[in-house]
């Protein structure tokens, strides 16, 4: 990606908003689809986790970066795709493959559609109701992975 974009989240979605669905998927609620993604820091090598939104579409499963490059999309590139998903003490490995830009629109879309409420402010305006060109056109700033189960 040659137009790195992120948008950093604000004091309250770290400190409480982001904190508490952490808590709750930790416990086994998922909230809307919500999961822990761990994955391995590219730096520290230590386990990472931050609460992501699991994306079911067509019988596969997606990790969409609403406020576009940060810290967990350039870990899971640095590990080969490889993350766990957690809900309570239900762990689930899996492999993350980058979607390309222009594959992207009917996850894009769907994304939209299920959490606008929350994330729809980091998509510049572009709705799940937009045109495929609008959301091509801002699919670059929005990473997308697709998940496979893998028996690690």
């Amino acid at each position: 990606m040659t137009d790195a974009h992120y948008r950093k989240p604000g004091w309250f979605t770290r400190h409480v908003f982001n904190r508490v669905v952490a808590t709750l998927t930790r416990m086994g609620v998922s909230v809307w689809g919500s999961r822990v993604l761990e994955v391995r820091g590219r730096t520290s090598g230590l386990a990472r986790r931050v609460p992501v939104n699991l994306l079911e579409l067509d019988d596969r499963q997606y990790l969409v970066s609403p406020r576009g490059e940060g810290e967990w999309v350039r870990n899971v590139r640095a590990a080969g795709g490889h993350l766990d998903l957690l809900l309570g003490r239900r762990r689930e490995h899996r492999l993350a493959t980058e979607v390309a830009d222009a594959d992207k629109v009917a996850v894009l879309r769907a994304y939209l559609r299920r959490w606008k409420a929350e994330v729809g402010v980091f998509f510049d305006g572009v709705t799940a109701d937009s045109s495929d060109a609008e959301i091509g056109a801002i699919a670059h700033k929005h990473p997308v992975f697709s998940l496979k189960p893998t028996g690690t």
